[in-house]
């Protein structure tokens, strides 16, 4: 598997095209803004955008999507209760400290719960539900390679990828502070992460470089102790 990552945004939001080494299908993790960007990256690697994902809907992760869902036909995957923030954005403009943010709406085609394995790009990922940074906010989990027992097999070429949005960082996780967001959630949901994903999963994060598991549980202080 090959995973491409662009800075987009005022803030630097991870954008993620995803596919199959030497397979022209992708998917999209997070197109955040500046959709242009993304669409010269799919050119410039030859690359077809078949679905893109959502992790949650605040504007930094969503300002792309309804650009680069128009110039590729791609359809939206995201929570089902978090699709109005895409669907109608306007609602939550008012909410945002700093002011309005210009985010066109675009239909979601496909309401994830949780819990599922889909299909996208010829790519098995499961959702996982992991709220508190946002109400609905999902994690991509793409398995890796198992054994005869099911389980991550550690010498592996590929191992677990975790898109993980803004609910963990390297050395951090995401904030509160914001409208619909809840701390005891988050650790909740950074309790199911730790407990899910094996050690060896590379974390690929909305903001910042990429981490394993195994690392944050090691160093980041706000996983001591879960």
């Amino acid at each position: 598997m090959q995973v491409h990552v662009l800075q987009l945004g005022p803030i630097g939001t991870n954008c993620y095209a995803v596919h199959e080494a030497g397979a022209t299908a992708c998917f999209v993790v997070d197109p955040g803004a500046e959709h242009e960007r993304v669409l010269e990256l799919l050119d410039d690697e030859g690359l077809v955008a078949e679905a893109i994902l959502v992790t949650h809907f605040h504007y930094d992760h969503i300002g792309g999507v309804a650009g680069l869902a128009a110039a590729t036909g791609a359809p939206v995957w995201m929570h089902a209760e978090e699709a109005y923030g895409l669907e109608t954005p306007e609602v939550l403009n008012d909410q945002w400290p700093g002011g309005r943010h210009d985010v066109a709406a675009w239909p979601v085609e496909h309401r994830l719960r949780g819990g599922e394995r889909i299909t996208v790009a010829n790519v098995a990922l499961d959702v996982l539900l992991v709220p508190g940074h946002s109400p609905h906010h999902v994690a991509f989990i793409a398995p890796g390679e198992v054994d005869d027992d099911g389980a991550v097999d550690p010498a592996a070429e590929m191992p677990p990828l975790a898109f993980s949005g803004d609910v963990l960082f390297q050395g951090s996780v995401g904030r509160t502070d914001l409208p619909g967001a809840d701390q005891p959630t988050l650790v909740r949901s950074l309790q199911l992460m730790a407990r899910k994903l094996d050690p060896t999963t590379l974390v690929l994060s909305g903001h910042g470089p990429v981490t394993t598991m195994a690392a944050e549980l090691a160093t980041n202080p706000f996983l001591r102790g879960i």
